[in-house]
């Protein structure tokens, strides 16, 4: 915007004309925002906040009267205080490189008078308390012209031709030296017996290690005669654990062939007899059930022939009667008797032929030709015998 005004981070905005600034100060100070500025009727400038430089060479003499050249380097910028600021602006805006000049020419009056009231051993071993009294010394001048210093460095101390600071290591630098060559002197002693040490035991190291050897060459030499001594027996131990391996495997093929075989064979067999057995059983019942049933058939048509012929044997015996001389009592009852007399006896000679069939299962031949022989009539007559006391006959 037209007469809008901002300083930069590192800078402060003075702005001349109009009213005065804070303190009476010619100017107002802005620093960190921005400000409206008229045109014409105001002018603005900036002054730098930034951390400035200053390189100091000064030829100082010490309180011995030796010459000495110290180089020193400041840091410095102007006070972040609006004080210090209206100060440094009031000197340097318009040649803000004066405050470097100006600065060093500070530090180098303030190192003069430092130095020269210290020695050459002093400033060279205590140079941080040659800085700080500088610093010191010109806080409150450098104040007045609003800057701060934030730091001195001295960075270098010459003496020149005069060879007094050489002369001044040269105890020290002596004492480095012997202690240099003594330090060298022990290290190479050390280096020469570490190498004897280191000889020693080498030869200790070879000697353990001939004797090690020496004791393994022996223990080989051992181990190949006991080889050597053992081999014909741990030949024959290892043939007869081949005997012995292949023995067992004989007995185990054995084994197995015979349970080949009598699972191949004999159970075979003897499943085959197991079923011969069963079928001669089965058979030989067989017949016997058609043999006691063929005998029962034979009874049963034997019996029934008897029982055919039991007449006919009735009447051949009552045939026989015919011609007797029979006296029959008691008229009709004695006739009845004799007829009941006759297939009593018809009946007995049947009961006795079912017997001897029956013991002889049938299978009696004489038996029979003696029943048919009865049944043919025979050559028996009836005896007329005597005669009883009632004038009866018997009949056989």
């Amino acid at each position: 915007m037209f007469g809008y005004r901002v300083p930069a981070p590192d800078e402060a905005m003075l702005i001349s004309g109009g009213r005065r600034g804070l303190g009476g100060a010619p100017f107002r100070v802005v620093t960190g925002h921005g400000k409206f500025v008229l045109p014409i009727f105001r002018k603005t400038r900036f002054l730098t906040l930034a951390m400035c430089e200053a390189e100091v060479a000064e030829k100082c003499v010490t309180r011995q009267g030796i010459a000495l050249t110290v180089k020193a380097v400041i840091a410095f910028k102007v006070g972040n205080d609006h004080e210090s600021i209206v100060n440094a602006g009031q000197r340097f805006l318009s040649d803000q490189d004066q405050m470097a000049v100006l600065t060093g020419r500070i530090f180098a009056g303030h190192l003069r008078a430092i130095i020269g009231s210290m020695t050459v051993e002093e400033i060279v071993t205590e140079r941080q308390k040659l800085a700080s009294e500088v610093l010191e010394t010109s806080k409150s001048e450098m104040a007045k012209i609003g800057l701060t210093v934030d730091s001195l460095q001295i960075q270098s101390i010459d003496d020149g031709d005069t060879g007094y600071i050489a002369a001044m290591s040269a105890p020290h630098k002596a004492a480095i030296q012997r202690q240099a060559q003594i330090a060298q002197a022990q290290a190479t002693q050390a280096s020469v017996e570490a190498q004897q040490a280191a000889a020693r035991n080498q030869a200790e190291y070879a000697r353990q290690t001939a004797i090690v050897q020496a004791e393994y060459n022996a223990e080989v030499d051992r181990a190949q005669a006991r080889a050597a001594q053992a081999g014909p027996l741990a030949q024959a131990h290892a043939q007869q654990e081949v005997l012995a391996a292949q023995t067992e495997l004989a007995l185990k093929a054995a084994e197995l062939r015979q349970q080949q075989l009598v699972a191949e064979i004999v159970k075979p067999a003897e499943a085959e007899a197991e079923r011969i057995r069963v079928l001669a059983v089965a058979e030989a019942e067989r017949m016997r059930i058609q043999a006691a049933a063929a005998a029962s058939h034979d009874r049963v048509a034997l019996e029934r022939m008897l029982i055919d012929q039991l007449p006919q044997i009735v009447k051949e015996a009552a045939g026989g009667l015919s011609g007797a001389n029979v006296n029959v009592l008691n008229g009709a009852d004695g006739l009845s008797e004799i007829a009941a007399g006759l297939v009593s006896q018809g009946l007995t000679i049947l009961d006795s032929v079912r017997k001897n069939l029956g013991g002889a299962d049938g299978q009696n031949p004489s038996s029979a030709l003696t029943l048919r022989g009865f049944a043919s009539g025979g050559d028996r007559k009836t005896d007329p015998g005597a005669k009883r006391d009632d004038g009866s006959v018997d009949i056989d």
